[in-house]
């Protein structure tokens, strides 16, 4: 089976874009704790895409079932701990909330809206074949 490197690679250019619209703004009007919680919340959501980009490319030659236990159901323990390392994030580590919240929102949304059309395709392209 062929991996598809599109996703990975849309993800490397929206966090390039971000990064270039958000880097001014914060290193001239933020704190550098607000910066390094920005850079972790990428961090953690890039990650979170990335493992929801292996279950996409591993169930999707499978069942119905399969597919759905690994996308759905990996959505839901990767929510889980997402939350679980904010908590410890901003009570151990006592990173800036505000940003730390901001900034995973942000590529959360971007790269969900990746993953929701890469899937689409995929279903779409193995409905022609």
């Amino acid at each position: 089976m062929k991996v598809d490197w599109s996703l990975p690679r849309q993800i490397f250019l929206a966090i390039m874009i971000i990064g270039c619209v958000g880097t001014y703004p914060l290193l001239k009007f933020g704190t550098n704790a607000i910066f390094n919680a920005v850079i972790v919340g990428a961090i953690l959501t890039t990650v979170n895409v990335l493992l929801g980009y292996a279950a996409i490319e591993y169930s999707l030659g499978k069942s119905t079932t399969t597919f759905f236990k690994f996308v759905i159901g990996g959505m839901g323990i990767r929510l889980f701990l997402m939350a679980v390392i904010l908590v410890l994030l901003i009570k151990v580590f006592q990173l800036h909330v505000g940003a730390l919240i901001s900034s995973m929102g942000i590529f959360y949304v971007v790269f969900l809206t990746l993953e929701v059309f890469y899937i689409q395709k995929k279903i779409n392209s193995k409905q022609q074949s």
